[in-house]
């Protein structure tokens, strides 16, 4: 009896591990959802959300510091079932289609570094490895944290979440993300 109740419990733990979505490859249908702009167009960190309204449909972001505004915005367009982002030691800058993902919330991220994310504005720049961020930290400044560290501060007053202070829609966002995957994009 014991081992049956042990099977059943492993079962319900890997479906429990299965209902979370895996990242998505990067192709050049891939747009911005602030943004609506090719993210393959720009370099630079990058992430998505997956979303449990919208299943194998993640929304993608061109630079990683607007998916923290995103994550931290009251409304969001469902329930965020995953979060990943682009680990910026493990290749080229302005490759963001060759980079691993890997999950928002392990990732380290270098704050308040003189490089710039792939639209021009000041970026969170995630590694998995923290040696990593450091070699990034001694050439270009910032300091090291985890998602949940980044002060509100970091987010600038052009972010997505001041934007949403001003209170902008962004539902029309998701509305011509889905227009585009019903019309054979992304």
């Amino acid at each position: 009896m014991k081992r049956f109740l042990l099977v059943l419990c492993l079962l319900a733990a890997c479906r429990e591990e299965a209902a979370i979505p895996q990242p998505v490859s990067l192709t050049e249908e891939a747009v911005g959802y602030f943004c609506q702009m090719n993210i393959l167009d720009h370099g630079g960190p990058k992430a998505q959300v997956h979303l449990q309204e919208h299943p194998g449909k993640p929304l993608f972001f061109s630079q990683v510091r607007d998916v923290v505004a995103y994550l931290r915005m009251p409304e969001k367009d469902g329930a965020v079932l995953a979060t990943y982002v682009t680990d910026m030691g493990a290749g080229d800058w302005a490759q963001p289609g060759t980079l691993p993902w890997i999950s928002a919330q392990s990732a380290i991220y270098v704050v308040g570094s003189s490089r710039l994310g792939g639209m021009e504005q000041p970026e969170f720049v995630p590694f998995s490895q923290d040696k990593d961020a450091q070699a990034f930290i001694a050439q270009f400044g910032g300091q090291a944290m985890k998602l949940d560290d980044i002060p509100a501060s970091a987010l600038g007053t052009s972010a997505p979440e001041a934007m949403a202070a001003d209170d902008t829609d962004y539902s029309d966002r998701l509305k011509a993300h889905d227009h585009g995957k019903m019309m054979g994009g992304m």
